[in-house]
């Protein structure tokens, strides 16, 4: 790199020609905002994101989003698009003097030749906090215009002085459409794609391609460079890419899943809302996603047993003993068996009636109990001994007498009081089987007021 020379050549291997030994995926890199595919949610006209970038007016950025989405893709074009010298450090591999290195020569350029430099991090959330400090400063004073790229959820991975720099902005994965039409584009093209071969690629094929990609454009591009490059010439001169060929040359979708990141919280709140929204067959996908991922499958029956007790509740207390049932034979038979209990237990919990009035009311209570006056035991409720001290200070007889419900009629139930103050926490629904309790306390209430 020659600092002295203006507009030096970009670190990035990108704004090298395309070769043919470079990677196709590489050599389709967009070069422009319109060339990027996907992301219309950022880059459409009138999106904040393109705005910043056709205006030059953005400082700090953070990229954050599945892998083969574009993240690097959009801080390159970034940088053509606002004539600034790309520079890219990857979390993993660079260090704290890295990091200054690169700083001092950004200060070197803008002061010799009146150039922005854009520091790009990839897999910033592998930077620790040492490293994420020392960028601070100059993201402050704009030494350099900042692009990180994270897989990670930033709030969770990036710490939050350098996330109130920055501008977060979530990439998703690429719609199927999108990437048929980049793999057909790649296909024609003859300077950047495979466009300098007779190729013959089925519509099927490229749609097999786009569908086990799963949003990721580079392991899109990558198959149909396999497919092509492997594939013999046939006697008419020309490489045929069917639907078999597709299916051989990429691998089965790898699922992101990291048991302690956003793919394990995000899939069972997922699993859990689908069961409690009465949704069998979203809560069996989501169970199925889990299970093929790796999960605990003692972490699955757990939150089958707590969905029971609290969505299904007292609507139908099947429920819980179906989920205890099949925690208890999922821990017996292990993976692969185990999905079955599972399911049995997922699809009843999910086509139950549901109430939340326990867990409601037990919230109710703790909620009274920490921040409202501590009640006392009434006297009559009280051990013996309490109720001979009670007598001593002048309570009557009668307030100190328990009555013992069974000694009464043939429903067992007296009115009395149970809390000194008259409180009710418990709302029953008609759902279900509860209703033959809303029905009961209703009478029981009745009872009580008739009393009163």
């Amino acid at each position: 790199m020659d600092l002295f020379t203006p507009h030096g050549r970009n670190e990035a291997p990108q704004e090298e020609k395309a070769s043919v030994g470079m990677p196709l995926a590489a050599r389709m890199r967009p070069e422009s905002l319109e060339e990027v595919a996907g992301q219309q949610h950022l880059l459409a006209p009138g999106k904040l994101l393109r705005r910043a970038i056709e205006t030059d007016r953005f400082s700090s950025l953070i990229f954050y989003g599945p892998p083969g989405v574009g993240k690097t893709t959009l801080a390159y074009v970034i940088a053509r698009q606002t004539s600034a010298y790309f520079v890219m450090l990857n979390g993993v591999e660079s260090n704290v003097s890295d990091i200054r290195e690169k700083i001092a020569e950004a200060k070197a350029r803008q002061a010799l030749h009146g150039q922005r430099t854009i520091l790009f991090v990839d897999e910033l959330h592998r930077f620790n906090k040492a490293q994420q400090d020392v960028l601070l400063p100059h993201l402050e004073r704009g030494t350099v215009r900042f692009i990180g790229a994270t897989t990670e959820n930033p709030y969770f991975a990036i710490n939050s002085a350098m996330l109130s720099r920055s501008q977060v902005f979530p990439l998703e994965p690429v719609q199927d459409s999108e990437i048929v039409a980049l793999l057909r584009r790649a296909s024609h093209d003859p300077e950047r794609g495979l466009g300098n071969m007779k190729l013959d690629v089925s519509e099927d094929a490229l749609a097999h391609l786009a569908l086990k990609a799963d949003g990721d454009v580079r392991k899109a591009l990558t198959a149909l460079e396999i497919a092509v490059l492997s594939t013999p010439m046939s006697d008419d001169g020309v490489v045929h890419v069917d639907l078999t060929v597709a299916e051989e040359s990429i691998q089965k979708k790898a699922i992101k899943y990291d048991r302690a990141g956003d793919g394990h919280y995000d899939t069972i709140s997922a699993f859990i809302k689908s069961m409690r929204g009465s949704d069998p067959d979203a809560a069996l996908y989501w169970l199925a996603y889990m299970l093929n991922a790796g999960e605990d499958i003692r972490f699955i029956a757990r939150r089958l047993v707590i969905c029971a007790s609290e969505d299904v509740g007292l609507a139908d207390s099947n429920a819980l003993r179906v989920a205890l049932a099949a925690a208890q034979s999922a821990e017996m038979l292990g993976m692969p068996e185990a999905r079955i209990p599972l399911a049995h237990a997922t699809v009843y919990i999910a086509t139950a009636p549901k109430s939340n009035s326990a867990y409601a009311a037990i919230n109710a209570a703790l909620q009274d109990v920490r921040e409202g006056k501590t009640l006392a035991v009434p006297d009559h409720l009280a051990t013996p001994t309490r109720k001979k001290l009670a007598r001593l200070r002048g309570v009557s007889e009668e307030a100190t007498d328990y009555k013992y419900a069974h000694d009464f009629g043939e429903e067992h139930y007296v009115p009395q009081a149970y809390l000194p103050e008259g409180r009710v926490y418990y709302h029953p629904t008609t759902n279900g089987m509860e209703l033959r309790i809303t029905e009961r306390m209703n009478y029981l209430r009745s009872l009580q007021s008739d009393k009163q």
